[in-house]
């Protein structure tokens, strides 16, 4: 399937490592032209080499943390024409509420939650101006419920669902798609963390952490690659009428039942 992506300029943000970099990899392999944001110079660094290399990619690179404000102007102002914005950027803490002081919370949220809102507000008004282009905002399925032990993430998520589908409500009369993926479990690093303050909490033992991931139907998490891979099929043409709706990605989200092989 041709997903007439060849030569549009996508922007990511998040993008040395995790779904971020594997989404660069899936937009470079559909020819799409590539800016890649994240704080991690060297990781940007070595993620821009290979595409370069082995994908002959078109790739341009920008360290700024999206925390901000004047960083993040800048940024948008540097972005210029770009067509698909992916706002993927996000480190917000595991916890309860007595676990996550207002500091850490507000921390967490510039980035992921202030951050995602106010790079869109920039991109949004260039897009409209030029006439068009895609928002995708990789979100979570912490938002799609109640989490006591993730309260922060579960919380900020809700709020960027809800925001997703405000703005996507009715951008396409600016000719403009604004959507989400949400995914689960995912095999990145970012999880694993979160996994083992889980494992930690249950069992006392934060090695145990895999035992949460064989509860699932399929009996791992995703793959970063299968979640870019989602990305960048709503972010193209081919998903011309999509707008203002979470797309989740999760196994299902069912968990074994006991003593199921």
């Amino acid at each position: 399937m041709d997903l007439q992506l060849a030569g549009k300029k996508v922007a990511i943000t998040g993008a040395s490592r995790g779904i971020g970099a594997a989404a660069a990899r899936a937009f470079a392999r559909e020819g799409a032209q590539l800016t890649l944001i994240a704080r991690d110079v060297s990781a940007l660094e070595e993620l821009g080499r290979e595409l370069r290399g082995d994908l002959g990619a078109t790739v341009t690179l920008a360290a700024a943390d999206l925390r901000d404000a004047a960083a993040l102007k800048s940024l948008a102002a540097e972005l210029g024409a770009i067509d698909i914005l992916v706002n993927n950027a996000g480190d917000i803490p595991g916890g309860a509420l007595d676990q996550v002081s207002e500091e850490r919370w507000r921390h967490a949220w510039e980035l992921k939650v202030f951050g995602y809102i106010n790079l869109t507000r920039e991109v949004y008004a260039a897009m409209r101006e030029r006439g068009g282009g895609v928002i995708l905002n990789n979100i979570g399925t912490a938002g799609e419920g109640p989490f006591f032990h993730y309260i922060a993430g579960a919380s900020g998520n809700a709020a960027l669902m809800n925001f997703t589908r405000s703005l996507g409500s009715m951008s396409l009369f600016d000719n403009i798609r604004v959507l989400a993926v949400n995914p689960g479990s995912v095999g990145t690093e970012r999880s694993r963390q979160l996994k083992r303050l889980e494992a930690k909490r249950l069992w006392g033992d934060e090695n145990r952490y895999a035992e949460l991931y064989a509860e699932l139907p399929l009996g791992r998490p995703a793959s970063p690659e299968e979640v870019a891979d989602l990305i960048v099929f709503l972010a193209s043409p081919r998903a011309g009428y999509v707008s203002g709706s979470i797309h989740t990605i999760d196994g299902g989200g069912g968990k074994r039942p006991p003593g199921r092989a």
